[in-house]
Formats: structure tokens, sequence, C-alpha cells
């Protein structure tokens, strides 16, 4: 696979009026600012699960980062899922919204869907209420999630290109 031809869709799910939900916002505009390989989209969504298998459609690796609940939770506590298009074993649905993630990934699996590649990150929150602006402990992580998220960006298109 050439670089021209790569298809990679960066997704930060949520909701910029939840406070830590915006995680996944927060870190794709972190990584407006960086240099990305081409063919590289970065995009926000939320969570509606229609929109969510449009933003991944034909990626070859998609990477979606969102807010989740966990309880007991540890807030900033980080979680990597990685889900192949072939793959028939069910995501979890571990998003902070009603029907979202999970969803999506079911949904897309049954209708052959899903991307090549789909890593998860999702994020323990701290606070989902109304208004804006992320709790001390998620916007901790924000640039160590935004140097995984590139990283794991940068091994993909090496890997590829050397396969």
């Amino acid at each position: 696979m050439t670089t021209t031809s790569r298809r990679i869709a960066l997704i930060g799910v949520g909701n910029d009026f939840r406070h830590d939900d915006a995680i996944g916002w927060v870190v794709v505009e972190r990584l407006r600012t960086r240099t990305l390989p081409p063919g590289t989209r970065l995009l926000t969504c939320d969570a509606d699960p229609g929109r969510l298998i449009g933003c991944w459609e034909d990626a070859d690796l998609a990477v979606v980062v969102d807010a989740a609940h966990a309880h007991p939770g540890h807030p900033g506590r980080v979680h990597r899922l990685e889900l192949g298009a072939h793959e028939v074993a069910h995501a979890p649905a571990a998003s902070s919204h009603g029907l979202g993630l999970g969803e999506a990934v079911e949904l897309a699996r049954v209708l052959g869907r899903l991307p090549g590649r789909l890593v998860i990150y999702a994020v323990e929150g701290a606070d989902s209420s109304l208004g804006r602006g992320l709790s001390p402990a998620v916007a901790g992580v924000v640039e160590s999630l935004a140097r995984r998220v590139e990283d794991e960006i940068t091994r993909h298109c090496e890997a590829t290109a050397s396969g």
C-alpha cells in the first residue's frame, strides 16, 4: 500500500457541552496542530451509530477516542481496545452515551462496514454534567493520549508501507 492510498480516520466522539464527554473532541483538536500522515481525516461525532459508521467508512484504520464510565471509576484512566474488520467479537459498549460506540461497532460488524482496523481509546471520566471544560484528571491525560494516538497512526503507516 502506498502513502497516498492510506485511509485513516481519527474520530473524536462526544459532546463538547458535557465536561469530560468532550475528551475525544479535545484530542482531535490537539492533533490538528501536528503533522499527521497523508490520508488522515480528523473528525468529530456525537456518537450516533449511523454517523460513526459514516466516519470510518472505507478506512484502513479508524482510531476512536471517547469518554467512558466505569464503576468504580478511575478518572483519566485510558483503555485501549482493538478490533479487526473480520473479527466476530463484540466490542463492549464503553461509551458514556446511551446509544453509541458499542452499538455502532455491532451494527457495522453485522453490515460488513467495519474499518480494516478499529482502535478505541476510552477515557474514564469524572464529570459528564452540563458545562464546558475537562475535569483535572481527564485534562491531565490529553497530551499523553494525543501522543499515543499519533504513535498508533505512525505504526500503522509504517506497517502498511513495509507489508
